[in-house]
Formats: C-alpha cells, structure tokens, sequence
C-alpha cells in the first residue's frame, strides 16, 4: 500500500563517516570501538543532530546537513553524559542541551537534579550557561529566526518542563572581534524567559510553522494552538474542546520535541496517542486513539477542524487479537489522506475532504495491510511537514527515515481485483470506488496511471451494480482541476455520481467490521490575530465557517442532473433569442480554451463540425456551474469563478477526447473505421461498446459531449449493428442523426437492396429541413425527382414573383400533385384564366362558328401554316 523511499540511513550517512574520524583521533588504520550514535532531533531545516560517544571517553554532538550530505561536529563533552533533549539555533552559534542524571552508577551531574538544561555558545566554543537544574525531563527547542533582522542577533528558546509548562527564553548576541558570537548578558538570562504555558499533559511542536499544541484540562480538555510569529511574538489562535477519557496520559507526552534515549515511554504503555495534522490549504486533523477496554475493538477519532465534524471510528478485531497493550495505531498524514495503520490488523486511509460517505474512504484489513516496513509500528515515528504531501517515518531503532507515499501499483491491482462484484452486498465495490477515486484525485496528474485506468475501464465497460465507474471517471478528474484552489469547492462542486442516486447502495454505506460515528459542529474558537491573519489561519476560517453555511443550507452540491429540465426547455426553443445567444457566447469560451489544449495527435475526428444540441448544453452547464459557485462561493470573485467554470467544461470535453484517444490507440485503430461500407470489426466492436458506455453516463449525469461524438458513434453502430437494430437504436433516442453521418452514408454506401432500404428508412426519420438537404447528396432516381420536383418549384415561385401573380391555393379534381411540374402548370393557366377580362361575358346572340373559325386561323397563323 505504501512505497518507501530511503531518505537518510544513521550508519550509511553519520556512522560511517564517525568510524573513519575516530581512527583519525585515535591514529589508527580502522576504528573498531563503539560509538552508540543516536539521533536526538530535526531541525526545521532538516538538519539531523545526532552523538556519539568518542574514542577518548567523551561526548560528541554533530549535525548532518540533508543538503550537502556532510556531518559537522558542534560540540564535544570531555566526559561521557546522556543527551535527552538538543537543538540548534539556525545560525548554529547556540547549542540548547538538557542531560540526563546517569543511573548507572558512574559520574552524577552537579548540581545533582535528574536534569541539568545548558545553553552553549559554539561559534567558537566559549560560555555554558546552566539554565535549569530540575528533577523533571525538559524539553529543548529553538525557535526559527526572521532572516532579515540582522541589525539585531537574537535567538529564542523555548523550554518545555515535565512539570506541565513552558517559558520562553529571548537570547540576545553580541559579535565580538568580528566573528566570534556570544551571549550579551548571560547572567541576566534568566530574567528573560517569558512564562507561555502554565498547565498541560500533552504538548506537540510543529517546527516547520512554528506551532506549539498542547492540551490542558479543567473542567474539559481543551487543544490550544500557540503561533510563534516572525518577530517572536506569540499568542494563542485556536481552543478546541475535545472529548477525552479521564487521565488520558501516565505521563507528559511531548510529540516533535526530540528523542529521549534515556527516558523512553514504551508504546505498550500509552493509554492514548494524539498527533496535530496541517496542510498549507487550510485544513486540520487532530487524531487520537481511544484507551482500550478489550482486545475486541479499536477506537479512534479524527476531528476534522475544517470540515467542522469529527468521526469517530470503531474497528472489530476479529476473534484472535493480540494483546491489548499493543493495540496502538500509527497516524500517518499522505496529501489530504490520514492512513490509521495498526500493524497485522488494518490499515484505515481515510479521505479528510470528502468523508461524509465510507465508500470514498479505503478500508484494508488482514493480509492486504502489509506496508513493508522492516520493524515494529511501535519503533516508528512519523514526521510531518505541512509543505510536505508525503510523510516521512523514522525508524529511530535503526536510524533510517523513509519517505512514505501511496503505491499506484497496489491501488490499481485493487481495482483489478478479480472479486465478483454483481451481488449489492460485495466487499470490493467500496475498495474500488475508494482507490479509484484516490488514484484519479490525488495521484491523477500522472499521465500514465491516467493511461492506466482507463485500460482498465475498456476491460470492465459494463457498470458496478453499486456505482458507474464511467461517471466516477470522469467527475473525480474533473473535480481533479480544481480542488487545491480552495478546500470550500470540496462541498460545492461535483465530486461522485454516488450523490446522485436515489437510494444509495448498502455496500457503500456501511464497511464489515467498521462503525462510525459522527458530530458535527465541533465548536472551534478563534481568537487574537487569527481572525485577521492571511494565510493559514485565514483559509482554516474561512473553510470552517463556510463549511458551517453550507451545511445549513439545503443542496449545497452541484449535481449536474439538476439542469435536466433547463435542458429539455432550451431545446424545445426554435427561434433564437437571447438566452440562446448568451448559451453560445458560453460555448464559444470553452471551445476557444479545447483548442488551445493537447489535440496535437488528433487522432479521433472530434471538434470538427457543429452540433447545435451539444453546444447549446454546454453554455447551459457553463451558466448553471457559475450561478452555483457565485451564490455558494462568493469570495473566490467572479473572475476566478468564471475561469474555473470554463476551465472546468473544457476539461470535460478533452476528457472524453483523451478517453477516445487512448481506446483508439489501444485497439489500434485507423482511418479504416470512418469508412460505412466495411463491415466493423471485433477491437471496433469494442470501441462501439465503450462509445456507448460514456454516451450513458454522461446521459444519466446531462453532461455535454464534444462536437462530431454524435456522428462517430453514429458510423460505428452502423458498421457494427444489423440495420434493424440499427434504426431502433435511433426510434428509442439513443444514437443521434446528424447532418454530417447521414450526409456520408447516402455517399459512400452503394444502392443495393440493404442500402436502399436503410437509407429510406433513415430519410424517413430525418427533420424536413435535413431531409431536402441529404437528397441532393443521393444518386438515385428518387431523390432526383425530388430534386426536380424542388427545382421546378423554385423556378415557378420565382416566376411567379416577377409577374405579380398569386397562387390561390385550390386543389381542384383531377389534379395529380404526384407530377409537380405539371400540377403547378395547370394553377398558373387556371389562376390566370380566372384573372383574365372576358370580353364576351356581357355580349349576347354571339355566333359561336365565327369565333370557332377565327380562333382556328389564329392558331394557324402563330404556327406558320398561314399568312396573314
């Protein structure tokens, strides 16, 4: 489940380099003595300190630099003590140590106490400055400098005492002789420390943002958060009430302050353990396990700060646990993923920015939880950075710090799983939604592993009883593009089409063996400058605040089937108007954006024609995307909404693009396919299949498709489909006719009987305005009659026109409409016979031989047979 990645190794990276540095004190060839080096503390920087003990029976204390790989000697003790706490300021001119009172029997410390806490200048070697004398453990920590105040030399020490508090030392430093660096007024240090904590059981330093937590109870437990500012200034930023066991800790628990070789609080005896998780987007997770009653069960907690909610989680052991001392889990922070691993039992890796369902949430246990570390889970530590996405583990047994992330490999051999999954109550649909959406969301900006699943959507078309993985596909992708922009859009924008349905499948909701529990309105309290700060502190509000709106309010998702009715409206439209045109402007932003993306291969003959219907939804997603945000959203601007929402349709559209482009590659297909007169083949059987399978999924979500989609289906299904089920395809509404299929049908199919049949049964079905239109495409005599009849028409309307005539419209008896040419002949001679001044109509006693007579030798004199 994890790929471990060696970052430092003790003996490869420190001890070596000791061994070849004792032979040279000693003057010998090879140092074969023993050196005990332990690692005592990280430093912001990454810097690792570390002692040793020497050749000549002393202590040494060195750094290794991660970034130059070379290890520096700070300090050397002329005897041999135990170092329980040790930090280093960033300039490197002030060691803090606080030793341990030797138990052994050997040399005691003086003054006797069980802690002795020294101030050391190194830079060079000069003072020591004894700041406590106590029988408690102390802690040691420097804070991290500002590096543009250089007018002042000043370093800040903080204390943390077993007694349950902590000063904070303010060091000042003079250069003397122009480099060497020493105390102002050492013995006025004393009267510098500043009293920060008063009371605490459990205390934890996150270096790396210069925050200390701790937890002090009262009437109720309470998590405090300290931030230390640039200028050294602290204050208070965040309560947060927790609910904790009576005596949660034997002892003081200090979480990031250094390793204690000499006072080691073994694993087995912690009744609780609690760790603080950041991230830089604002969001925080405080998990803590439960103390264990029996050996049937684990509880733990994870409080989501910015989602307002905690989840507590009750996990069943089985029937064979081990004891109930070692049931201790390892929280271990990868992205915005908190992985609850207890070791030969489970491994919990739970989605902290979509945890309302189980289902998006991945649940291993028994064999599948092996994460290949070389020891124990109770000898390892995890280390947390908030710029970090992956964690990093020490194995301070060894000494060797791994950096810990996530394996593709394994989450895609879960999504491979040969498991059958048609029966509602399958274990593995729940796997697979949950790595499938980890894969897409977190790890999706690997091209590859993109390449990857959507093989294995080819390989696994049809649809899960409990979830369409097409529609999962394609909405976690996009929800991909925008998520690290703001944790307020994991709410608002579309995440699962599991949201979707109606009654959600059981087997998504619940996880054997899992009970959760959850409570909202968690009740944090900002206070001082965090209501004010940027950064951080300002987003962890934002979202914390928001997160309560949104969820007061009803239907704060965005669920793209809701524009089904807008849809149906807008396309009953037939004249244009100005909503249609605002649809358009819409569309033209997101095609504008598809055309300055990846369509270098151009494999697939997409956006290549125009399909009204198509565009027209995609402006209509465009406009209903954007209300959404601005009215759930409105500080993200509408500038930046605006952008997202084209971003985010064009996404869609290259999407399906690139799901094509990989089918096409992976069968291997050619220009061979776009021909209607071959019969299709099985790999384009397939690719029909697939085709269809993202027609309904994206059908059922009323999403838009890309310009030409229509028609490629469309010359599939005629390839690969008998002709009858062909047309009944097109009756129900599932394949689409479009002007450009339909034009290279009546082309590149010939007249035989099947053909001819198939295209009257498609003219048939065609909109009168299209149908006109294909005929002049058909060389066949009926479509040349139709052409005629056309032509003839034109050419008597527009004579018609120039004479100032009007038809009157009568069908009289005897007509055949079938001959146009000739029906409209005979309205014109009948129209114009009617409008013509008859001069015999008033005349009476006419002699009807004369005008026979007289009209015969007209005739004969217009045809030439006679003159005049």
């Amino acid at each position: 489940m994890l790929k471990l990645k060696p970052k430092f190794d003790l003996h490869r990276d420190v001890v070596s380099d000791i061994l070849r540095k004792e032979a040279s004190v000693c003057r010998v060839k090879e140092y074969s003595g023993a050196v005990d080096t332990c690692i005592l503390n990280i430093e912001r920087d990454g810097g690792i300190l570390f002692s040793w003990k020497g050749a000549t029976g002393t202590t040494r204390i060195g750094k290794y630099d991660p970034s130059t790989k070379q290890n520096k000697l700070l300090y050397t003790f002329d005897k041999q003590v135990c170092v329980s706490s040790c930090s280093l300021n960033k300039e490197e001119t002030l060691l803090a140590v606080s030793l341990a009172q030797n138990t052994r029997g050997e040399e005691h410390l003086k003054p006797i106490s069980k802690c002795l806490t020294l101030l050391i200048e190194i830079h060079p070697i000069n003072n020591t400055k004894v700041l406590k004398a106590v029988d408690c453990r102390v802690k040691v920590q420097f804070l991290h400098s500002e590096p543009d105040r250089r007018s002042v030399l000043e370093s800040h020490l903080l204390l943390l005492t077993e007694d349950g508090y902590v000063d904070l030392y303010h060091v000042l430093l003079t250069r003397q002789e122009g480099y060497r660096v020493v105390m102002a007024n050492p013995e006025r240090l004393s009267k510098t420390a500043e009293r920060i904590v008063e009371d605490f059981c459990w205390v934890q330093w996150d270096g790396h943002t210069q925050r200390l937590y701790y937890l002090t109870h009262n009437d109720k437990f309470l998590m405090r958060c300290v931030q230390f500012y640039l200028n050294h200034n602290c204050e208070t930023v965040l309560e947060l009430p927790l609910e904790l066991p009576a005596n949660p800790f034997r002892t003081i628990k200090f979480v990031n302050l250094g390793f204690d070789h000499y006072h080691m609080e073994k694993r087995e005896q912690e009744l609780v353990r609690m760790e603080v998780f950041t991230n830089r987007i604002g969001s925080m997770c405080m998990c803590y396990s439960q103390p264990v009653k029996d050996n049937r069960e684990l509880i733990y907690t994870v409080v989501l700060v910015h989602k307002d909610c905690s989840k507590t989680f009750r996990v069943s052991l089985g029937s064979d646990p081990q004891k109930a001392t070692q049931l201790h889990p390892l929280f271990i922070p990868i992205g915005y993923y908190i992985l609850v691993y207890l070791q030969g039992y489970f491994l919990h890796c739970i989605n902290t920015r979509q945890q309302e369902m189980l289902c998006h949430s991945l649940f291993l246990s028994g064999l599948d939880v092996d994460l290949d570390l070389q020891c124990q889970s109770a000898n390892i530590t995890v280390l947390h950075s908030e710029d970090e996405s992956n964690g990093s583990l020490l194995d301070l047994a060894c000494g060797k710090i791994h950096t810990a992330e996530l394996s593709p490999a394994y989450l895609l051999q879960i999504l491979q799983s040969t498991t059958p999954s048609r029966c509602p109550s399958s274990k593995t649909d729940p796997q697979r939604l949950a790595a499938l959406h980890c894969l897409l969301v977190y790890m999706g900006s690997d091209p590859n592993l993109e390449l990857k699943i959507i093989e294995w959507l080819c390989d696994n078309v049809n649809a899960f009883d409990s979830f369409d993985q097409i529609q999962e596909f394609i909405l976690a992708s996009l929800y991909r593009i925008s998520y690290e922009k703001s944790l307020s859009l994991d709410k608002v924008l579309p995440y699962s089409s599991v949201f979707d349905k109606k009654e959600i499948p059981v087997c998504l909701l619940e996880v054997p063996g899992v009970l959760c529990t959850t409570e909202l309105h968690i009740e944090p309290v900002f206070k001082g400058k965090a209501r004010s700060l940027q950064g951080f502190w300002s987003e962890l509000q934002w979202n914390t605040e928001r997160t309560k709106y949104l969820d007061a309010g009803p239907n704060p998702r965005y669920k793209t089937s809701h524009i089904q009715a807008d849809w149906d409206k807008l396309r009953s439209e037939r004249r244009p108007s100005s909503h249609m045109n605002h649809m358009e402007e819409n569309t033209k932003k997101v095609l504008s954006m598809v055309d300055t993306w990846c369509l270098d291969k151009k494999l697939v003959p997409l956006f290549q024609e125009e399909d009204h219907q198509q565009r027209a939804l995609m402006g209509l997603m465009v406009d209903k995307l954007r209300e959404h945000l601005n009215r759930h959203l409105p500080r993200l601007g509408k500038k930046k909404i605006d952008s997202l929402v084209v971003s985010y349709v064009a996404k869609l559209l290259e999407l399906i693009r690139h799901m094509l482009e990989s089918v096409w590659l992976k069968y291997k297909l050619g220009p061979r396919v776009l021909c209607l007169a071959q019969q299709g083949s099985p790999a384009e059987w397939s690719v029909f299949h697939f085709m269809f399978r993202i027609l309904e999924a994206t059908r059922g979500l009323c999403l838009p498709l890309p310009p030409g989609y229509h028609t490629l289906l469309a010359v599939f299904a005629v390839r690969c489909l008998p002709h009858h089920t062909f047309l009944q395809y097109i009756d129900h509404g599932v394949l689409q006719l479009t002007e450009t299929f339909v034009s290279r049908l009546m082309t590149d199919l010939d007249n035989s009987d099947a053909n001819e049949r198939l295209k009257f049964s498609i003219l048939k079905r065609l909109p009168e305005p299209m149908e006109q239109r294909i005929y002049h495409m058909w060389d066949h005599p009926v479509s040349s009659a139709s052409i005629s009849r056309d032509y003839v028409r034109t050419l008597l309307e527009k004579r018609n026109k120039n004479k100032g005539f009007a038809f009157t419209g009568r069908e009289k008896p005897g007509f055949r409409p079938e001959f146009l040419p000739l029906t409209y002949l005979a309205k014109i001679l009948s129209d114009i016979e009617e409008q013509a001044l008859n001069p015999f109509e008033e005349q009476e006693n006419v002699d009807a031989r004369f005008v026979e007579e007289t009209a015969l030798k007209q005739t004969l004199i217009l045809l030439g047979f006679e003159e005049k």
